[in-house]
C-alpha cells in the first residue's frame, strides 16, 4: 500500500515563503515523477510543478521563477519551495506519485495523491 503525505501549509503574508513537503512511503517503484496540483475555491485542480526521478522538472508558467521542486531520493520526499507568494496563490496544495518517470503536468498521469495541505496568502 502506497501512502503519501504532504505537509508544511499554513498562513503567510503577500511576499513570504513556505516549503511544503511529501512523503511517499510503502510500496515503491524502480523509479517515479512526483508533482504538486493545487485547488482554490471554486476552481479546478491546476498543475504548479513536478519532478523526475532524474530530477528532470517541469514548473507551470504562473510561478515560475517564485516556486522550486526538489526531491530527496533516500528520503522518497520532495519539496516545493514557494516564495514571493501572491494572494492568488492561495489555495490546497496536494502532493501526487506518477507510476512513470516523466514529470507529467496532467493530473490524470498521477496515481496515488496526499490528503493535501492548505496555503493561505494574505494580502
Amino acid at each position: 500500500q502506497v501512502q503519501v503525505v504532504d505537509s508544511g501549509g499554513g498562513l503567510v503574508q503577500a511576499g513570504g515563503s513556505l516549503r511544503l513537503s511529501c512523503v511517499a512511503s510503502g510500496r515503491t517503484f524502480s523509479s517515479y515523477a512526483m508533482g504538486w496540483f493545487r485547488q482554490a475555491p471554486g476552481k479546478d485542480r491546476e498543475f504548479v510543478a513536478a519532478i523526475s526521478w532524474s530530477a528532470v522538472s517541469t514548473i507551470a508558467e504562473s510561478v515560475l521563477g517564485r516556486f522550486t521542486i526538489s526531491r530527496d531520493i533516500a528520503k522518497n520526499t520532495v519539496y516545493l519551495q514557494m516564495n514571493s507568494l501572491e494572494p492568488e496563490d492561495t489555495a490546497v496544495y496536494y502532493c501526487a506519485l506518477s507510476t512513470g518517470d516523466w514529470p507529467q503536468r496532467e493530473a490524470g498521469a498521477y496515481v496515488y495523491w496526499g490528503q493535501g495541505t492548505q496555503v493561505t496568502v494574505s494580502s
